[in-house]
């Protein structure tokens, strides 16, 4: 969904995207089925554009909805980190 924030894309410019930041290794396989998910959810809106080179392309959005979803996640997202850092770094100290 952050990959949205700033607009539009398709699916694959997303894929692209993933795959270029360190680790996040994804497919459109992957990735379609959480689009759908997020639609259902009324997070993103589609729509379909002609494309230059080749066929129709669908497009998402975040809604205002989303938006408030990713707020509330880039919130929680610190602490939860954190937490997890924390046992990670406890974990060597009980060897």
């Amino acid at each position: 969904m952050a990959l949205l924030r700033d607009g539009e894309r398709y699916a694959f410019e997303l894929v692209r995207e993933l795959c270029d930041a360190h680790g996040l290794v994804t497919s459109e396989g992957t990735i379609y089925p959480l689009l759908s998910r997020l639609r259902k959810e009324g997070w993103v809106n589609t729509v379909w554009k002609e494309s230059d080179s080749g066929p129709p392309r669908r497009y998402y959005t975040l809604t205002a909805t989303g938006r408030r979803a990713l707020d509330e996640f880039a919130g929680e997202w610190g602490p939860f980190k954190t937490a997890v850092d924390n046992l990670l770094d406890s974990e060597g100290s009980h060897e």
